[in-house]
């Protein structure tokens, strides 16, 4: 275990998206903690590599559920599978997301529909079948906004206003949930080398430009990695983290503070 983070130790953590990325690192390193870990992601040899990977570092065995979160039905089932599995939840990490890119001028109705469906509408709703489970155990939700929800960027409109309700969403179910003592707080990266630019639409060669461009639009100079985010998520999961809700934690390398000169 490593001594240097939150103690997990027979925690119940949700987490989506855990097929790749962050969510994936996320994953490994609350299992390296631990916490008995439920993933859910769309591609299912994915999320059973990434499954082998936690039980490399952990006596307890993942628990795997295949869905697709814009489905209401696959939101249900991955709730109530893990629940009935591990008979209690402490962590929901909504982590699950996509990006498109496009401006005013040519984003369609679809792109944004598409994007909200799976960045806010998805969260809405497991958020809302978690609560009764989160409030038995006092426990806590990270969700995985962007430093686009806190700043303002052209080109990837849609995404941009799906973080910036991410954030709002963590603010308010923050102050619902805080009478019950169950903490919600949000973890802002900035870029982060996975795959989710790719599969928005950048081709390899825009992509290397995208990483370079990142060390001047970076404090640090440089882009973020997933174990960097997933360290982050796993503070403010453990109860190191007892005082803090309704944060946005940015893990950006500084870009929320930069600005053009």
């Amino acid at each position: 275990m490593d001594s240097s983070l939150g103690n997990l130790e027979g925690k119940v953590a949700l987490i989506t998206g855990a097929s790749s990325g962050i969510g994936a690192a996320t994953a490994v390193l609350f299992s390296k903690l631990g916490a008995q870990v439920a993933l859910t992601g769309r591609k299912e040899e994915n999320l059973q590599q990434v499954g082998a990977e936690c039980e490399k570092s952990s006596s307890q065995k993942p628990f795997l559920v295949t869905g697709d979160l814009v489905k209401e039905a696959d939101v249900r089932n991955v709730l109530d599978a893990t629940v009935k599995h591990f008979g209690r939840l402490n962590i929901l990490v909504n982590c699950a997301g996509i990006i498109e890119l496009g401006s005013i001028e040519n984003t369609s109705l679809e792109q944004y529909d598409r994007v909200m469906d799976a960045n806010v509408r998805s969260v809405f709703h497991l958020t809302m079948l978690a609560v009764p489970y989160l409030t038995e155990t006092k426990g806590n939700i990270v969700n995985i906004s962007s430093v686009n929800g806190m700043r303002s960027f052209p080109g990837v409109l849609a995404y941009n206003v799906s973080k910036s309700a991410i954030d709002q969403f963590t603010r308010c179910v923050a102050l619902e949930l805080a009478p019950k003592q169950v903490r919600v707080n949000s973890v802002n990266p900035g870029v982060i080398v996975t795959n989710l630019q790719k599969r928005g639409g950048l081709d390899e060669a825009r992509y290397a430009q995208f990483l370079e461009r990142s060390k001047e639009t970076h404090a640090l100079g440089r882009p973020g990695n997933p174990e960097e985010v997933a360290r982050t998520i796993a503070f403010l999961a453990s109860d190191d983290a007892s005082f803090i809700t309704g944060a946005q934690v940015p893990c950006d390398g500084g870009r929320h503070a930069m600005c053009p000169r």
